[in-house]
């Protein structure tokens, strides 16, 4: 089992439930993954996680997996002070932005799973300061409701940078999925 931490050049995925109508623009390569969702954007400023987990030993529920995930970023922003939510009609996890207007959300976190043998591939995306027009190119994760946008913590007005993510979604990790220790060092 394992956990990666990642930043991507600029890019967009696509899921398995994506529609090449959510490509509205081409700035950047779009790759086709077998991971559930449809298109999401992956670029310098967001910590992508890559989270692989063996789900037979632990609890071989997909619902109850991307449940954890969500609670996992929703711990990892507390540190933060920033509320995540999770939504039961859309994945991944929200922030309330009052100051857009009434019942507008921003989502801060991106979740694309998929489960080999009930092994865990993909995993989380989490915007720490990516280019947030970058988003403006495709409909993310097909919602194109205008009173859901995109959003990362220094949108928020959130000094943070990437290593205060790493760390916290290290202390988050533990409490919802159990105890990890360190990966050997990488000799390349």
């Amino acid at each position: 089992e394992l956990v990666w931490l990642r930043e991507h050049p600029p890019l967009y995925t696509s899921g398995t439930s994506g529609h090449a109508t959510d490509l509205l623009e081409e700035r950047f390569p779009l790759f086709t993954t077998g991971r559930g969702g449809q298109l999401t954007y992956h670029g310098p400023g967001q910590r992508v996680a890559y989270v692989m987990l063996d789900l037979k030993r632990r609890r071989p529920d997909v619902r109850a997996y991307v449940a954890a995930l969500e609670q996992w970023i929703i711990a990892s922003l507390d540190a933060f002070n920033v509320q995540g939510e999770r939504r039961e009609d859309r994945v991944g996890v929200w922030v309330r932005r009052p100051d857009k207007g009434n019942g507008y959300e921003d989502k801060i976190a991106a979740i694309g799973v998929r489960l080999k043998r009930w092994v865990s591939l993909h995993g989380i995306a989490i915007n720490v300061e990516p280019d947030l027009s970058h988003f403006k190119a495709i409909v993310p994760c097909g919602i194109s409701d205008p009173r859901y946008g995109v959003t990362s913590l220094v949108d928020l007005g959130l000094p943070v940078v990437m290593t205060d993510v790493d760390l916290a979604l290290r202390t988050a990790f533990e409490p919802i999925f159990g105890a990890t220790r360190p990966a050997p060092p990488n000799d390349d």
